[in-house]
């Protein structure tokens, strides 16, 4: 008889129930946290990256004519724009291009992180950007992220982003010593 009455206000007692509660949902919730922080520190630097490519293209499209040591300027700019984030996973390039013949062939073309395109061969660009005799600078910039909690995205993360610019005063921005 003792025992059935030990069990019965055992089966009855509610108190700590809240604790037993929270102790199961601690753990998902707190995984939940550190899950939407680590995507939030990721999608920051993506966009911070296509907000690199963007203002490539648009410096260089801005100019009659730059130079390799102007590039070199415009790309520590993009690095800039990324911190706090590590910039050494920053990759850039950008390249002027001109549509002849119903082909995009590249006029010149320079690097930071990436190889410069070789100067005449062909490039697909979007339908109905520029027609024959336009041309366009395109800027293009891939980002390596590695979070720094590395629990729900381990390893690297490549962005990349194209963005694609008419020159602004000229019909072709030149680049001399590319």
């Amino acid at each position: 008889m003792m025992r059935r009455g030990l069990f019965s206000r055992f089966g009855h007692d509610e108190r700590g129930v809240s604790a037993v509660e929270f102790a199961m949902l601690a753990p998902v919730l707190i995984a939940f946290y550190f899950g939407m922080a680590e995507f939030c520190q990721g999608y920051m630097a993506q966009k911070r990256m296509g907000h690199v490519s963007s203002m490539v293209a648009d410096l260089v499209a801005q100019e009659e004519s730059v130079r390799t040591e102007n590039l070199d300027d415009i790309f520590e700019i993009g690095g800039l724009i990324m911190q706090p984030f590590d910039t050494s996973g920053l990759k850039q390039r950008v390249s002027s291009v001109t549509r002849t013949a119903g082909e995009a062939r590249v006029d010149w073309s320079y690097g930071d992180g990436m190889t410069a395109r070789a100067v005449n061969s062909t490039i697909i660009l979007p339908d109905d950007l520029v027609v024959d005799g336009q041309s366009v600078v395109v800027s293009e910039a891939t980002y390596d992220y590695d979070s720094p909690v590395d629990y729900f995205m381990p390893g690297i993360t490549v962005f990349s982003h194209i963005y694609y610019l008419r020159p602004r005063t000229v019909e072709t921005t030149l680049c001399p010593n590319c």
